[in-house]
């Protein structure tokens, strides 16, 4: 086992000993202390201080700062920016796990991990996502409070898991905070719309545990091991589900 989490990057052989032997790696949920334990990185899941860690090092991870214009596609039929741009830098065939409408810019993840892919796409897992809308008017207290108590939309109800006005709203355009799993279609976009306040500019600044930082608009980078095991301790932990679903705000 020490092997195999020095060939996934966890630490060094010596330091992997170490943290099986005080009983820091949980291998398919069980503490596993005895040093030369022998597991199958196919098949086995391990953790290292409760966070998962993968053991299959074909998999790739990456965070792109998607740019307004350019379509959450692998190839686009009416030849629009796509992110092949992107896709084209690396080795393995990655994909972008749910979509962001072309005039919504931010935090879109790229992995050849399918069954990572499913649980942050489909809304039925809970995996949040937030946005920051720059909307037209002067948004009010109330109209904040209505966003989260629910709207009922063509589609049926719609509530936002959190809402908020950030401060320097006011006058011609407001700036809110929108935090939700839902999985329909520009449902940001939608509720705004539902509210009388349109939206001119949409970000997502945040997918589950991963924030867009200081990631510039059209770089993209690998996560940190930080990151990954916050993304795969998610996954793990989610229930059973077999419906797909991606989300487009």
């Amino acid at each position: 086992m020490q092997k195999v989490l020095a060939a996934a990057g966890v630490a060094s052989r010596r330091v992997s000993e170490d943290l099986i032997g005080a009983g820091r790696v949980a291998v398919n949920g069980t503490v596993v202390t005895e040093l030369g334990t022998r597991i199958n990185p196919e098949v086995d899941k391990v953790a290292v201080d409760g966070v998962a860690v993968q053991l299959d090092t074909t998999k790739r991870y990456l965070m792109l700062n998607k740019p307004v214009g350019v379509v959450s596609s692998l190839r686009d039929e009416h030849g629009r920016p796509d992110l092949r741009r992107w896709t084209g830098q690396f080795e393995e065939r990655v994909f972008n796990v749910g979509r962001l409408d072309a005039d919504t810019s931010g935090l879109l993840i790229l992995t050849n991990d399918g069954e990572l892919a499913h649980v942050l796409a489909h809304p039925s897992f809970g995996v949040t996502k937030t946005y920051i809308a720059l909307v037209r008017g002067t948004v009010q207290p109330r109209t904040v409070a209505k966003l989260t108590a629910g709207i009922e939309l063509e589609d049926g109800l719609i509530t936002a898991d959190r809402a908020r006005l950030l401060p320097g709203s006011g006058g011609q355009n407001s700036m809110v905070e929108l935090t939700l799993h839902s999985g329909r279609n520009r449902i940001v976009r939608r509720m705004m719309d539902a509210v009388g306040h349109p939206v001119v500019e949409l970000v997502r600044r945040q997918f589950g545990p991963l924030h867009l930082g200081s990631l510039a608009s059209g770089e993209i980078r690998d996560l940190t091991k930080v990151e990954l095991g916050q993304l795969l301790t998610l996954s793990r932990g989610a229930p059973e589900s077999t419906d797909r679903q991606a989300e487009e705000p």
